[in-house]
């Protein structure tokens, strides 16, 4: 949930809430991946920090496939009057991500290798809704291929993004306060992986 208030200088302030991840990403550890975009569709867990941070939100999963969607905002705004590209790329890249997790079993976690993007139309607010659809290409036993594409209401492409994502086994719970106030960023690729 967000909130924009604009000062009397029309200076703009906005606030938002985020939930706890430990339940998620204690979920990700035990649940089919699959399963996991389900249980968030379904609001059994919450989302990611990330999706309230930056706006965005899971629409739907099935194996191999997710749908994000996104409404420009000002507050995400470049200094040329358009949505920022990293903003842009964040929602690529989890697209991606989330259509290769929702291939894996319990136990399998991903994070990417690469993104490589392209932007083909600036993204306003004039823009409207955006459609992020992110499809697995190709699957092995170390690493996994996506493609996703980013358009506006009326299915023009305004993005379009290829990653290649690492697999690898994770055990256990997870470790360290999930406010930032013990992590241990020493772990590696599957310190950042989701």
């Amino acid at each position: 949930m967000a909130g924009i208030d604009v000062e009397a200088d029309g200076r703009r302030e906005r606030r938002y809430v985020w939930s706890d991840p430990a339940a998620t990403a204690q979920a990700a550890r035990t649940t089919g991946g699959l399963e996991l975009l389900q249980r968030l569709l379904r609001g059994e867990l919450p989302p990611p920090p990330i999706a309230d941070t930056l706006g965005f939100r899971l629409t739907e999963a099935e194996a191999g496939r997710v749908i994000f969607t996104a409404e420009p905002a000002a507050w995400q705004y470049n200094p040329i009057g358009s949505v920022h590209g990293g903003m842009l790329a964040t929602l690529l890249d989890s697209a991606a991500g989330c259509a290769v997790h929702s291939r894996l079993p319990a136990g399998t976690a991903y994070t990417s290798l690469d993104l490589a993007v392209r932007y083909l139309r600036p993204v306003t607010v004039d823009t409207g809704p955006l459609t992020c659809t992110g499809e697995v290409v190709s699957m092995g036993r170390r690493t996994a291929f996506a493609q996703t594409r980013l358009t506006d209401s009326t299915g023009r492409l305004l993005a379009h993004a290829t990653s290649t994502c690492l697999l690898f086994q994770v055990e256990g719970p997870v470790d360290g306060a999930m406010d930032g106030s013990a992590v241990d960023a020493t772990e590696g690729p599957a310190a950042g992986a989701a």
